[in-house]
């Protein structure tokens, strides 16, 4: 009777204010047939209401009278992200001294001649809400900036200058080469294997050509690499028509506007010289076997050591992201799947890919079995990274090797 009697106090209280049970009340029961996407009564449409279906986030593309291109695409919200994607990197190097993209990425956002250095270039942004970033591929080359979009003159402004506009002074690439000697020394201590394998399993595939050249920049070219050097690489290779200014969250003609008042006529830094030594070589796959032994005994901190691992790529030429199979090879990528045999993210990563249930769920002794694909404009690699005890190197290669003979097999609706 006491329990009853409590229960009725607690419930008193909502049935006088007509509330049933919190069921009813978080079920929306009071409101049966009301579509969330009804606008709301004496309220105005939302500003990003007519973007509604694929049309209205569709790629605007002009194309400037000296060849660059300028593309947009709409996004509601404050903040935009502005690029400048250059067809150059590693790929392009052939007939230059091996490195120079590299240290083009450690560069960016250096002294320019409208800033005189990278602190009075990150307040500027600073003033907008805005950061940078400059990342660098076997065959893009991309300049970012995120921003308040109120602010979007200042910042194509300071987009065509870092570009087009680099001082490069001594001590900028003193403390570039610096930089690119530590990172290659970490590169080669770093216990997670997969960047240096990524370039290994290019320079066998692709041997000294093209997406085979070294992305990283070779210790014996490091003190070779000075101000001569790069401004003739970018005299070749940062001409407008390899460039394209992209824009999301702005106005097509917005951009087009700063576009045609930054970049158009644009003098750059090292002269407007004819644009006369662009390697245009077709990648030549010719596959091949390249190993590595390391010592990584010293590598481990703390008390838990790092398990010795023996770590194995095998790669297949897959396709252009021209061609019509590039979708396909994707899929196939996300399909064979795979990662790490343990997971500090939660279930759900990946867990019923074909290389977690026929490899890892199989085999306990495995670390790792993952499969990437990069994909060029002529060319394409699909890997599977794998990595065991040393001592099992052979039955991993098996394993890996017999995945692939199965890609080309039948699949059920479920995979």
């Amino acid at each position: 009777m006491a329990a009853r009697a409590v229960r009725r106090g607690v419930l008193g209280p909502a049935r006088r204010l007509g509330l049933s049970g919190s069921r009813r009340l978080s079920g929306g029961g009071g409101y049966p047939g009301t579509p969330l996407t009804a606008p709301l009564p004496g309220l105005p449409q939302p500003a990003f209401a007519g973007l509604d279906g694929p049309e209205g986030f569709a790629t605007e593309v002009t194309a400037l009278e000296d060849g660059l291109r300028v593309a947009s695409q709409r996004k509601f919200g404050q903040f935009c992200t502005l690029g400048v994607l250059i067809n150059s990197g590693s790929r392009y190097e052939a007939k230059y001294t091996g490195g120079i993209s590299h240290f083009l990425e450690k560069l960016a956002f250096s002294s320019t001649a409208q800033f005189s250095s990278k602190d009075e270039i990150l307040l500027t942004l600073e003033k907008h809400g805005g950061i940078c970033d400059c990342q660098v591929s076997r065959d893009t080359t991309m300049y970012a900036v995120s921003a308040d979009n109120r602010g979007l003159d200042t910042m194509v402004s300071l987009l065509a200058d870092v570009v087009l506009q680099p001082r490069l002074s001594d001590e900028e690439i003193e403390m570039t080469r610096m930089a690119v000697r530590f990172e290659l020394e970490d590169l080669n201590m770093r216990p997670d294997p997969e960047p240096l394998l990524t370039e290994m399993i290019h320079a066998a595939a692709y041997r000294e050509n093209t997406v085979g050249l070294n992305r990283f920049c070779p210790a014996e070219n490091v003190e070779k690499i000075d101000r001569r050097v790069l401004h003739s690489y970018l005299r070749n290779y940062y001409t407008p028509s390899r460039m394209v200014l992209a824009g999301v969250g702005i106005e097509h003609e917005q951009l087009v506007e700063c576009a045609r008042k930054y970049f158009l006529g644009a003098q750059p830094a090292w002269g407007s010289g004819k644009a006369d030594d662009v390697d245009k070589s077709v990648a030549q796959y010719t596959g091949g076997i390249l190993k590595l032994e390391k010592d990584m005994s010293d590598v481990s901190l703390g008390p838990t050591p790092i398990p010795e691992l023996a770590h194995i790529m095998i790669g297949l030429e897959s396709c252009s992201f021209l061609e019509e199979d590039f979708i396909p090879f994707a899929v196939l990528n996300m399909m064979m799947g795979g990662g790490g045999s343990f997971s500090a993210g939660g279930p759900g990563k990946g867990m019923f890919t074909r290389l977690y249930l026929n490899v890892l769920n199989r085999h306990h002794w495995m670390y790792n079995a993952t499969s990437y694909h990069h994909s060029y404009e002529d060319t394409g690699l699909l890997c599977i990274h794998a990595s065991a005890d040393p001592r099992q190197v052979r039955e991993m290669v098996e394993i890996v090797t017999r995945e692939f003979v199965l890609m080309a097999g039948t699949m059920g609706e479920a995979r």
